[in-house]
């Protein structure tokens, strides 16, 4: 089965052209930069002028299944992310049971291939207690080990120095962390919680999981890399403080170490708090207007290397809890792309580095083989996108189980019109191939 896609603007290799491309079954043939190109035995799409990327890959979401599925599950959220573009995801272990045995990460990978629209892979999870199963860890078909460096949803936290330089020594994979001191989290909740008591206004998030508390835990993962050369990526960077350890000096296919930046952390800061409360209640928090800044020029000048979304959902009576009960995350991965296009829209960022951010260097970092652009040969992952289309966030059109979003309300400029995953139409203007399913990735490792 062939398709041509024409009279598009591709948007690939830092490069926008006038093109046409070629699908032939789930790989991209030819792309023809000529939009007169005539071939029969073909389906014709028209792009209407429309412009084409890459299908973007989210190196980290929380989909909830199994066992939290009242929030989300890999089919809702998955169709929630090729709404959005999303053609590829990493998931996380923090699920129930944990993703903390092989036989476990096994039967999630059933689940994802039962259920999930997109491409997928998913995390091995870390414990204190687990380093042997870690070590068991295929890096040619899982994306990488997680270590929760601070507690989060899940509460698995990973806490032992010893166990955490015997991963980081040992393990071949890529690790990614989420960093925040736990010692400065607490001492910080006591104080807060002893002058505000339970009811303590949501403002003051940022200051008990600080740019300190970030801070500590990113240098200290950094400095274990560094120690036995390991291949480190963390994620969500949400400090002005935190971007000192970072190199923009070496191309990022290059590096070992690496970082990434949430889409909230980048759209949100800290004067959210007064009008969205918990609904922007995330981990680490949503920070001051300077960090915002830093992180923008941080992922401009390279010293950032992917835009992910954190996408982690919960009811919302689950979040409209008061501060200390109300569960932190929030639901992102349909609405990343139109956000950041947004951004572009802003003159805060181009179209080329979006998708080099979104599409590009996650493939690059993560060696995903043969996606993350538009090549003769590579998987045909693709989004196409109206640049001149407003619409607002509604409760009618938001696909997430939990049925809410941080962004309700916000008017868009930009939206996607199709998404393709493997060659195969599975977003149409609205309307979904619901019985596709989606791969997983494979890593050149």
């Amino acid at each position: 089965m062939k398709t041509l896609i024409t009279n598009i603007n591709l948007v690939n290799e830092n490069i926008i052209r006038k093109a046409s491309v070629l699908i032939n079954n789930d790989i991209i043939e030819t792309i023809f930069y000529d939009n007169t190109t005539k071939l029969s035995d073909c389906t014709i799409i028209d792009g209407e002028n429309n412009y084409l990327l890459p299908g973007i890959i989210d190196d980290q979401v929380h989909f909830r299944d199994p066992g939290l599925t009242h929030k989300g599950d890999i089919y809702t959220e998955s169709k929630a992310a090729i709404a959005g573009g999303v053609t590829s995801f990493m998931d996380m272990p923090n699920v129930n049971p944990q993703t903390t045995t092989q036989e476990l990460l096994a039967e999630k990978f059933k689940i994802g291939a039962e259920k999930s629209l997109a491409n997928f892979s998913f995390y091995f999870g870390a414990t204190n207690n687990n380093l042997d199963e870690v070590l068991k860890t295929d890096p040619k078909t899982v994306c990488g080990i997680k270590i929760f460096m601070g507690s989060s949803t899940g509460n698995m936290l990973v806490d032992n120095e010893q166990v955490l330089s015997e991963i980081f020594a040992k393990s071949e994979l890529l690790i990614a962390t989420h960093c925040e001191d736990e010692n400065t989290i607490q001492r910080n909740t006591a104080i807060y919680k002893e002058k505000h008591g339970e009811n303590m206004p949501i403002k003051y998030h940022a200051e008990i999981r600080s740019d300190e508390a970030c801070y500590l835990s990113s240098a200290f993962a950094v400095k274990l890399a560094k120690k036995y050369n390991t291949r480190l990526h963390v994620l969500h960077l949400s400090s002005a403080k935190e971007m000192e350890l970072f190199d923009n000096t070496i191309e990022a296919k290059d590096k070992k170490i690496t970082a990434e930046v949430c889409v909230h952390h980048l759209w949100f800061n800290s004067e959210a708090y007064q009008t969205k409360g918990t609904l922007v209640k995330w981990n680490p928090a949503i920070k001051f207007k300077a960090d915002q800044q830093e992180l923008l020029k941080a992922l401009l000048d390279n010293k950032i290397d992917v835009i992910a979304t954190d996408h982690a959902p919960h009811t919302i009576d689950e979040k409209m809890q008061t501060y200390f009960k109300a569960p932190s995350g929030g639901p992102m991965v349909q609405h990343s792309l139109v956000t950041m296009l947004e951004m572009y829209k802003q003159n805060k960022i181009s179209l080329t580095q979006i998708v080099d951010k979104m599409c590009h260097k996650p493939a690059e970092i993560f060696n995903i083989e043969k996606r993350g652009y538009v090549r003769e040969g590579y998987k045909a992952d693709l989004t196409l996108i109206d640049l001149n289309t407003n619409w607002t966030v509604e409760k009618s059109n938001i696909l997430y189980k939990c049925g809410w979003s941080p962004l309700e309300g916000t008017c868009f400029s930009s939206k996607v019109v199709k998404t393709f995953v493997n060659g195969n139409l599975v977003f149409d203007n609205g309307k979904f191939n619901e019985l596709y399913r989606g791969e997983r990735l494979i890593f050149s490792r």
